[in-house]
């Protein structure tokens, strides 16, 4: 296995254990299942594991199966506060006791800002003394290091990175999404602070190892080096020394040591022209399924009136390359999980960002498309919940 530093000069396997998509059986996670995984994982070198107090189990299935393994000191444990869950300063150890009491353990050697959105977001958390209680957790050895995860655009990242002292930050991030969400520029930005970065979605949910475009699956088989779509997408982000660990969903002993063994054969700077040119070729293929020609580049924006252009064209490509579910989180993580709104709905027509387009792009015409395929019932649906659970 190899590894790379936090902050604090901690090491870090490269491959992280997302504890999210364990296997279930008869209504619940099948624990022995899941312990088989996590001993191959960490008897593989593997140190890092990745769950959140909202993923239905999971704490409290790593906390019995790192006490059935015995291993709390081989290994460090993330999970996240749900912070979008708080009303006052009592709810934060309300729901930190309770991860302590899941996950069985005395402390959390990452905790994470669960979906850290924006910068009022923040100033929100603030009020309600979120940087007095972070401190206190850390004098006590309760939390060692604190850092935040994030879905959005890379302005508002870069905005987020200057707000506290983050240890660590964890950002969506895979060769398709090089220059949406908080993209290279959000990770060469974090790189230049010195804040580890911890990738997620590094295949998209899976869809860059199981459900590629006929033309990339012939362009990975017909290439020298013989690795799987899986081993692609996770070497071309092993290769930027910029990237600290790469989180994966393994849900099988076969995928763990598939993992493993590609986590310890990679190495910084593998990648040669050949190698870069491929992906690149990958991702035309990936692309020609894409409803909306957009790069990301973001010359379009700020939009007057708050839109995410870039972010809604992302979550409308998704929803006709990944399905119409697939979209519709991503429209709703990118546009609604903030303190502003940044939908579709907001577009008045003003056409500012189209005189600024290098892609030439219907902005108008394809917001319009967006509202109404990724704006309907199951999207205002989420967004009345969100209001409820939230009260700003």
């Amino acid at each position: 296995m190899n590894y790379r530093n936090d902050k604090y000069g901690n090491r870090i396997s490269i491959l992280g254990f997302g504890c999210m998509r364990f296997s279930l059986k008869g209504g619940g996670i099948d624990i022995p299942k899941a312990q088989k995984e996590i001993k191959a994982a960490i008897d593989g070198g593997v140190n890092y594991f990745d769950t959140a107090y909202v993923y239905p189990g999971s704490e409290a299935a790593v906390g019995e199966i790192i006490e059935n393994l015995g291993v709390r000191d081989k290994i460090n444990i993330t999970t996240k506060l749900p912070h979008y869950m708080l009303k006052t300063r009592e709810d934060m150890d309300r729901f930190f006791d309770e991860e302590l009491k899941r996950l069985r353990t005395d402390h959390v050697d990452y905790y994470l800002m669960h979906m850290l959105t924006d910068v009022r977001t923040w100033e929100r958390l603030k009020a309600l003394g979120i940087e007095e209680w972070i401190a206190a957790k850390k004098a006590s050895g309760q939390i060692r290091q604190v850092g935040f995860s994030y879905h959005g655009n890379s302005d508002e990242f870069c905005r987020l990175l200057e707000v506290y002292d983050w240890d660590l930050c964890q950002i969506q991030y895979n060769y398709l999404d090089e220059n949406s969400q908080a993209g290279r520029s959000g990770l060469n930005a974090a790189a230049a602070k010195g804040i580890p970065v911890i990738i997620m979605e590094p295949l998209r949910g899976g869809r860059l190892a199981n459900h590629l475009p006929a033309a990339a699956q012939k362009l990975f088989a017909q290439n020298r080096r013989g690795w799987t779509p899986a081993r692609w997408g996770f070497r071309w982000l092993w290769n930027q020394p910029e990237v600290t660990c790469v989180l994966s969903g393994m849900n099988s002993l076969e995928m763990v040591q598939e993992n493993v063994q590609s986590a310890s054969e990679s190495q910084i700077g593998e990648f040669n022209e050949e190698d870069n040119a491929l992906i690149e070729n990958v991702v035309k293929a990936i692309n020609e399924g894409m409803k909306v020609g957009c790069t990301g580049c973001r010359y379009c924006m700020p939009c007057p009136q708050g839109v995410d252009i870039p972010g809604t064209f992302a979550a409308l490509n998704r929803y006709y390359t990944d399905g119409m579910y697939a979209g519709i989180k991503d429209y709703f993580m990118c546009t609604a999980i903030r303190q502003t709104a940044t939908d579709a709905s907001r577009c008045i027509g003003c056409g500012k960002c189209e005189q600024h387009c290098p892609q030439k792009i219907q902005i108008r015409q394809m917001l319009k498309l967006a509202d109404r395929k990724l704006g309907g019932l199951p999207y205002k649906v989420a967004c009345s919940v969100r209001k409820m659970k939230m009260k700003y």
